[in-house]
């Protein structure tokens, strides 16, 4: 019978390090053959969105979805083989390291390997696992962060701290915060840039994950025309609702025949970055092949650690 596991489930069961192998892994499978993704479907209610994700891993022994509408997210997996439904997981912390995880994945192939700053825009619920992700992944050993909310800003730096065990300060501009980042990420939900291209050095890598709707951005146009090497999760979704990217494209400051996935560049398909130099892109859009294969790691240790509840039917 299916297993049920809960958001305190799913917190007992994963860390950072788990989420970081299980996208890697699965976006391998990808670049193989062995995965494919679906675009995001936004099906609008009176009320906001229902969201219908779905990907398949038949690599992986996997297929599913994952649904959400409001605050509540749910992952169903079922068996590529068979179609036995496997689990249904709650899903909001599986979310939100997944979103991580993929950033942390992009950080290790595109941002140079000295890098000991990370500047962090947005100080939100989905911040932590970002700055959590990049420091598993880069010898970072100071945070500085800035948000709107000299509060909220100024609390996140303390949480985060004891969190991370690193330096964490708040910075008094979205300038001074990018000026300081040799790796920068990026996570809020503005519907205007928050991040200027003029504000970036060289070297930067930037990881964008908050703009995953088309009426949402993040970075302006120049930003986008300076990177040197841009990378998202999925090209289909990118092109649906990646605000960043569509509004560069539409003005001219880049093209489409410059955005990678991030399995081809796993695979060595596509270049990541070249030069110490290089101005690096990630642009998350978050995808159900992510949600599927972190669940399904969710699911394997429930398993072995005797977590989760049975549900009633076979």
């Amino acid at each position: 019978m299916a297993l049920y596991l809960t958001e305190e489930d799913v917190s007992r069961l994963l860390d950072m390090d788990t989420a970081i192998e299980a996208v890697e892994d699965a976006f391998r499978h990808q670049a193989n053959g062995l995965a494919t993704n679906s675009p995001r479907e936004r099906l609008r209610l009176s009320n906001g969105h229902f969201n219908l994700m779905t990907a398949a891993a038949p690599g992986l022994g996997v297929m599913g979805l994952k649904a959400y509408a409001g605050g509540g997210f749910h992952v169903h997996l079922s068996s590529s083989e068979t179609g036995e439904l496997l689990a249904i997981i709650e899903a909001g912390a599986l979310g939100r390291l997944r979103t991580g995880a993929a950033s942390g994945v992009a950080a290790r192939l595109l941002a140079r390997e000295d890098s000991t700053t990370l500047g962090m825009i947005g100080a939100g619920r989905q911040a932590l696992p970002q700055a959590d992700a990049v420091l598993r992944v880069r010898p970072i050993g100071r945070v500085v962060v800035y948000s709107r909310d000299p509060e909220r800003r100024r609390a996140f730096a303390t949480r985060a701290a004891r969190a991370l065990g690193v330096e964490v300060e708040a910075a008094g501009s979205a300038e001074e915060c990018v000026a300081e980042a040799d790796v920068l990420a990026v996570i809020t939900n503005s519907a205007e840039p928050v991040v200027r291209g003029e504000w970036l050095r060289p070297g930067i890598h930037v990881n964008a994950a908050g703009a995953n709707s088309w009426t949402r951005r993040e970075l302006d146009d120049e930003a986008v025309r300076r990177a040197d090497v841009i990378v998202v999760d999925d090209l289909a979704q990118a092109r649906a609702e990646c605000a960043d990217l569509m509004h560069a494209v539409e003005t001219g400051a880049t093209r489409w025949e410059r955005v990678s996935p991030l399995s081809d560049t796993l695979a060595g398909r596509s270049p990541g970055r070249q030069r110490s130099e290089d101005v690096t892109l990630f642009e998350s859009q978050g995808v159900a092949l992510e949600d599927i294969a972190l669940g399904l790691r969710a699911l394997r240790l429930a398993e072995r650690q005797g977590i989760g509840r049975r549900l009633p039917f076979a």
